[in-house]
C-alpha cells in the first residue's frame, strides 16, 4: 500500500472518531491533548538529526560538484518567485471575490504578539554552536550549523576524509530512523486528524466562515492544478507535471490535518528522494529552506483574511494603497515565520493588524475560531510549493533521477 494512502486511512479513521467517541468531557479532552503532544513529538523525533548530517553531506558534495551557487540562485529565485506570487494571488482573489461581513465580536482584548528578528538571529548564533541542536521547532539554527560542517570540509579534503565518511554513515541512519517514524505516523495520524475534525467542526457551527474556506480552496486549486504545473512545464519542459503533485499527496494531507510545517517535512523530504528522485544532495537542502523562509501558503491567507477583517468593519473600498501595503507585509511577514511550527498566518495576521492600528489592532479575533483551518490549509500549501519547488531546482541543477510513477512510494 502507497504510503499517502495510509496516511489517508487514519485521517479518515481520525475524522470518523469525532462522531463516536465523546469528546466533550475534560478526561476525553486531557487523553486527546496528550496524544496529540506525544505523536507531535514522535514525529519530529528524528527530523533534526537527519537534516543535520544530510545538510552537512549534502554542502559538502554540492561545493565538491561545482553546484554551490546555482543551487543558491535556484533556490532564492525560487523562495521570493513563490511568495510572492501567493501574496498577490490571495490579495487579488480576495478583492475580486467580496465575501460576506463576518459576524463582529464584542471581544476586544488582545495580546501583544511580535516577531523579533534579532532574536532569531541570536538563536542561530548561540554561545555554543551545539545549542543549535537544542533549537526543537526553529530548524534554521541546525541547519546553519550542519552547512558550515559541511562547507569546512570542502577545504581540505584528505584531512577530511575520515569525517565525510562518518557524517555520510550517519546521514543514512538517520534518514532510515526518519523513514521509521514517517511510517509510525500512519497512527499518528489518526489522533491528529480528530483534533483537526474537531477545530473544523467548531469552525463550520458558525457558518460565516464558509464563504471564506471555499476561497481558499479555490485558490488553493488553481495554485496547485493550473499555476504551479504550467511552472513546471514551461521553466522544465516537463511533459508530466503532474507527477509532482502525486507525489506531494502525502506531505499534502499532513500539512492540511496538522498545520505543523515540521512533520510535513519529514513527508516531504522522504516522497523528494523516494518518489521524485531528486538525489540527497539538493533534497537535504531545499526541503529545510522552504520549510523554513518559503512560506508562501502563510502570505496568502494572511492577505485574504486581512481584507476579510477590514470589509467587516468598514463598507469602503479598499485603496490601492492600502491594498499595496497588505502585499508588501504580508509578502514581508511570511519569511519570519521560520520560528513557528504552527500557527503562523495567524501570527502575521495578528501583527499585520496590530502595524495597521486605525481600530483594527483586534481585528484578527474575528478569526481565531476558524484559525486551525486557516494554519493548517497554509501548511498544506507550502507544502506542495516545497515539493514543485525542490523538483525544479533539481532538475536545473541535474540532480535528480527520474522514476515511474509506479516506484513512487
Amino acid at each position: 500500500m502507497k504510503l499517502w494512502m495510509k496516511y489517508l486511512l487514519g485521517i479518515i479513521l481520525g475524522v470518523v472518531s469525532v462522531f463516536i467517541v465523546p469528546f466533550d468531557s475534560p478526561m476525553a479532552k486531557e487523553i486527546l491533548s496528550f496524544l496529540t503532544t506525544i505523536f507531535t513529538r514522535i514525529g519530529r523525533y528524528a527530523l533534526l538529526p537527519s537534516m543535520f548530517f544530510g545538510v552537512g553531506i549534502a554542502v559538502y558534495k554540492l561545493r565538491d560538484g561545482g553546484l554551490t551557487t546555482i543551487s543558491a540562485f535556484w533556490i532564492l529565485i525560487t523562495i521570493i518567485a513563490s511568495s510572492a506570487l501567493l501574496s498577490a494571488l490571495g490579495l487579488f482573489s480576495a478583492l475580486l471575490i467580496k465575501l460576506p461581513p463576518l459576524p463582529i465580536s464584542a471581544e476586544k482584548t488582545f495580546d501583544e504578539v511580535s516577531i523579533s528578528v534579532k532574536d532569531m538571529i541570536l538563536r542561530v548564533f548561540p554561545d555554543s554552536p551545539f545549542s543549535t541542536l537544542l533549537q526543537g521547532t526553529f530548524l534554521l539554527p541546525c541547519f546553519v550549523f550542519g552547512a558550515f560542517i559541511g562547507g569546512a570540509c570542502t577545504t581540505n579534503k584528505t584531512e577530511s576524509k575520515s569525517a565525510i565518511t562518518v557524517i555520510e554513515s550517519f546521514s543514512n541512519v538517520s534518514y532510515s530512523m526518519l523513514s521509521f517514524f514517517a511510517d509510525m505516523m500512519t497512527i499518528g495520524m489518526i489522533v491528529l486528524s480528530c483534533r483537526w475534525a474537531i477545530a473544523f467542526s467548531a469552525a463550520w457551527k458558525v457558518g460565516a466562515y464558509l464563504p471564506l474556506f471555499s476561497l481558499i480552496a479555490l485558490d488553493m486549486i488553481l495554485v496547485s492544478f493550473v499555476i504551479y504545473p504550467i511552472i513546471l512545464r514551461f521553466v522544465c519542459h516537463d511533459p508530466r507535471p503532474f507527477k509532482v503533485l502525486y507525489a506531494s499527496l502525502c506531505p499534502f494531507l499532513t500539512g492540511f490535518f496538522t498545520g505543523d510545517t515540521n512533520l510535513t517535512m519529514l513527508l516531504s523530504i522522504r516522497h523528494g528522494s523516494e518518489s521524485l528522485g531528486i538525489r540527497r544532495r539538493t533534497n537535504a537542502v531545499t526541503f529545510p529552506i522552504f520549510s523554513i523562509f518559503a512560506r508562501g501558503g502563510s502570505a496568502m491567507m494572511t492577505s485574504i483574511c486581512f481584507v476579510v477583517i477590514l470589509r467587516t468593519y468598514s463598507t469602503l473600498a479598499i485603496s490601492f494603497s492600502d491594498a499595496m501595503w497588505i502585499l508588501l507585509i504580508s509578502f514581508a511577514l511570511s519569511f519570519a515565520l521560520g520560528g513557528f511550527a504552527t500557527g503562523g498566518p495567524f501570527i502575521a495576521l495578528t501583527i499585520m493588524c496590530t502595524m495597521y492600528g486605525r481600530g483594527f489592532a483586534s481585528g484578527y479575533l474575528l478569526l481565531r475560531t476558524a484559525s486551525p483551518i486557516i494554519c493548517a490549509a497554509s501548511c498544506a500549501l507550502d507544502a506542495i510549493t516545497a515539493m514543485f519547488g525542490s523538483y525544479l531546482i533539481a532538475v536545473k541543477t541535474r540532480t535528480i533521477d527520474h522514476r515511474a510513477l509506479k516506484q513512487f512510494i
